[in-house]
């Protein structure tokens, strides 16, 4: 009887801990043929998540190609969102460890990507790596480069730049409250997706927690758009983007960006030194907002305050700009590419399309100190695991009468079972 008295003892503390809901029970056995019947096969397993490896990836084309890596076409050949069609970037791992700076730029982009999501941001949807590569797999911007489209027309009309420019600064508005400035905007880093809406990519030079008051020094970005203070490395803030936008801005309604010279040093003596020069074309707005935002003085220029994007969306320039709608992505862009397919790359530079794409041998050769600076790297996008979870959950096939109607005999619960055991106890002895 002492086991039994323990038992019931240890029974009591736990119901009064987790309270009346910690379990229930009938005190007359089940019967199993009263239990839940559910068909098993391999199709309804939960497999949890899949391994992704370049394998996964069939190469259709290469779409670019930079100093450390390539970036192709690819489609999913396996596992979940099977047949659908994304961007790789691949990057060399023994490329990147040669500079520290590269290391933490290459890891504050993954971390970036797979923090930010935002309309007019791209998404990332996995990253994983091999012995000696990185890939990171982007949604497929079928829309190809601003750059390109800038290419083709020359120069846009002031409701043209003023539609990409109102979706830009809600990027980097974003960017901002989750204390990230982005330091290399132009428009070879602005794609836009298969409806023609704006998305930033490249995050490799970005900089990670800068909040109010805090600045950091790196020089980096491309010259054309820097801002002065980056050049003159006294500390920046993210008002270095809104100077940015103001030399975009000027890029998109003249065909050129506000101060270029005949080498690299003329053209930062130019951004610190000379006046800027704005064609009588231009609308006072249009003046006006670049005067404000290509002021030398980062405090203030528009944007630099607290209200940030908010004080360049109030700008007259965009007077018109409904930016709930924006935002939804209700507003219909000034250019619609011309699509044939999912795979359709005529909006990309046939320079690399016409290339046959390759993923040279893997060097798995690194250090493992070297690979260490790369835990951690492997993500899938939360909607992806989602859907692996719908695809895999149980469906139960024979339910019991039970579930649906409830039990003929009532629970017992909590204490209350406890205390019936106390009395089969006492009427026991």
């Amino acid at each position: 009887n002492k086991y039994r008295y323990t038992l019931i003892v240890l029974f009591i503390i736990l119901s009064e801990s987790f309270g009346e809901n910690w379990v229930t029970m009938n005190i007359t056995p089940y019967n199993m043929e009263d239990c839940e019947k559910i068909e098993i096969s391999e199709d309804n397993v939960n497999q949890g998540t899949e391994n992704i490896r370049p394998e996964c990836f069939q190469l259709l084309r290469v779409l670019g190609k930079g100093g450390y890596g390539k970036v192709f076409q690819v489609r999913k050949v396996a596992g979940a969102a099977s047949g659908k069609i994304f961007a790789m970037k691949v990057l060399k791992k023994a490329m990147i460890v040669r500079n520290a700076k590269d290391t933490a730029h290459t890891k504050a982009e993954r971390n970036i990507l797979e923090e930010v999501k935002h309309p007019f941001i791209v998404d990332l949807i996995y990253a994983f790596q091999t012995g000696g590569k990185l890939y990171l797999i982007l949604e497929y911007l079928s829309g190809g480069e601003l750059f390109m489209q800038l290419e083709r027309e020359g120069i846009f009309m002031e409701d043209t730049a003023c539609f990409y420019l109102a979706e830009i600064s809600m990027a980097l508005g974003h960017l901002h409250q989750k204390g990230i400035i982005y330091r290399d905007l132009k428009p070879e880093n602005i794609m836009l997706n298969n409806q023609g809406h704006v998305k930033l990519t490249d995050f490799g030079l970005c900089k990670e927690s800068i909040h109010d008051g805090t600045v950091t020094h790196t020089f980096c970005g491309t010259i054309e758009y820097m801002a002065p203070e980056i050049l003159m490395r006294s500390g920046h803030n993210r008002a270095v983007d809104w100077w940015s936008l103001g030399a975009l801005m000027y890029d998109m309604l003249t065909g050129a960006p506000p101060f270029t010279g005949e080498n690299r040093k003329k053209t930062i003596d130019k951004i610190l030194k000379c006046k800027l020069n704005l064609p009588p074309y231009l609308t006072q707005e249009a003046r006006d907002l670049l005067k404000r935002l290509l002021k030398r003085n980062a405090s203030s220029r528009l944007g630099a305050g607290a209200g940030d994007s908010t004080e360049v969306q109030a700008h007259p320039f965009f007077r018109h700009i409904n930016w709930e709608e924006l935002l939804a992505r209700k507003v219909e862009p000034p250019f619609k590419p011309f699509l044939k397919s999912a795979e359709d790359v005529s909006q990309f530079d046939s320079k690399f399309t016409d290339q046959t794409p390759v993923d040279s041998p893997d060097d798995s050769t690194l250090s493992e100190s070297a690979n260490q600076a790369f835990l951690g790297f492997t993500y899938v996008a939360p909607s992806v695991l989602e859907n692996v979870k719908e695809k895999f959950s149980f469906e139960s096939k024979i339910r019991s009468p039970r579930r649906g109607l409830g039990s003929p005999r009532t629970p017992v619960r909590g204490s209350n079972w406890c205390k019936a055991l106390f009395l089969n106890l006492e009427n026991t002895n």
